[in-house]
């Protein structure tokens, strides 16, 4: 059966390629990958399978089935979980050889009491102002300390979460770089050699090169987005995916139609609507409509109306746009570009909910 939907493309030599970049950029230093969210939306098998052939040793996820499944994909790479540490799935991480995040008391006797064949290897998280998962700074000391005497457990990572890292504004990032340093000379004192320690994150990587210590976790860098306007573009990462999608329809309409739910746009001379057959569901974002467009060959054509579901329309006047059409929704074709960034801007998201937001039912294709 030949498929008609939308299409999400996958270069895998460009994701490989950025990463080429980025080590080039931060040489002998370690870059964990963050491919929780099915790798931005990516696809984390496929993205982790690229990235482990470039030899990259440090993954990151979010849940324990998100590292499961990279272990059943056959990745044999470090994997840290950052989620909350759940006392029922210590055996699942032990026997899947998973990293945990341990950012509480209540972790640490949960550690202590779990029994297994050998030690979970652990990164221990302090909050410097994040204010999520993390110990608060008041204390640490005594975290640290606790920590340190379980012996059932290996202490592979100290690590930290940037707030702003990634806006112009430095001075809070700079105090959490500093209430870090702070926690990390307390590690000191009490003895611990943590064999990695990181705050750096994508933004931080390239707005604070003093926070990147012997480790760097990098998410959005890899798949080819900036994580905002306010840090420095001069890598020339390129972006990994692309998102194109079918016209399926394509009618006359006259002066005065309206389009869409709500009738909120309406035609101002007699013209020619298409049906894209990609709508909200998919991972358009629907505040788009207000600016935004599609991209066929080299012509723009603006979105007319509110984004459905699984549809959008567009004007295309006298264009020839036939049934089976590809528009490009975000992304890069030999015809152009719509840069992801520009549209969450527009829109006032962020790329990082765009690429995430994409559905189930685009075809993914590498």
């Amino acid at each position: 059966m030949s498929y008609i939907g939308p299409k999400v493309h996958i270069d895998l030599e460009r994701l490989a390629n950025n990463y080429r970049l980025l080590k080039n950029e931060v040489g002998d230093i370690p870059i964990m990958a963050t491919v929780k969210a099915n790798g931005y939306g990516h696809g984390a098998v496929q993205v982790a399978q690229t990235l482990e052939k470039e030899g990259i040793q440090h993954f990151a996820v979010f849940t324990i089935e998100e590292g499961i499944e990279l272990r059943d994909a056959g990745i044999t790479a470090d994997i840290l979980v950052y989620s909350r540490l759940n006392p029922h799935t210590l055996s699942d991480a032990e026997t899947h050889n998973l990293l945990l995040n341990v950012s509480s008391f209540d972790d640490l006797q949960a550690l202590k009491a779990h029994q297994g064949d050998n030690k979970l290897r652990v990164h221990l998280k302090v909050d410097t102002g994040m204010t999520r998962l993390g110990i608060p700074l008041e204390q640490a000391e005594e975290f640290l300390q606790q920590a340190h005497q379980i012996d059932t457990i290996e202490i592979e990572g100290l690590y930290s979460h940037f707030a702003t890292a990634d806006e112009g504004d430095l001075s809070y990032a700079n105090d959490q770089l500093n209430k870090f340093n702070d926690v990390l000379a307390i590690a000191e004192k009490l003895g611990m050699n943590p064999t990695f320690i990181h705050c750096s994150n994508s933004g931080a990587m390239l707005n604070l090169p003093e926070s990147r210590f012997n480790m760097i976790r990098v998410g959005m860098l890899l798949y080819g987005a900036f994580p905002s306007d306010e840090v420095p573009q001069d890598l020339p990462i390129k972006p990994v995916m692309t998102f194109t999608a079918p016209v399926v329809e394509v009618r006359d309409v006259k002066a005065g139609t309206h389009i869409s739910y709500g009738g909120v746009y309406t035609t101002k001379e007699d013209t020619r609507i298409a049906v894209v057959q990609a709508g909200f569901a998919d991972g358009v974002p629907r505040p788009w409509y207000v600016d935004g467009f599609v991209k066929f060959k080299d012509q723009n054509f603006k979105i007319t109306g509110r984004i459905c579901m699984d549809q959008l329309m567009i004007d295309v006047g006298s264009a020839d746009i036939q049934y089976g059409d590809e528009v490009l929704i975000f992304g890069s074709n030999e015809h152009g570009t719509i840069d992801v960034n520009e549209i969450a801007n527009t829109i006032n998201s962020t790329s990082y909910v765009l690429l995430t937001a994409i559905g189930i039912r685009p075809k993914r294709i590498y």
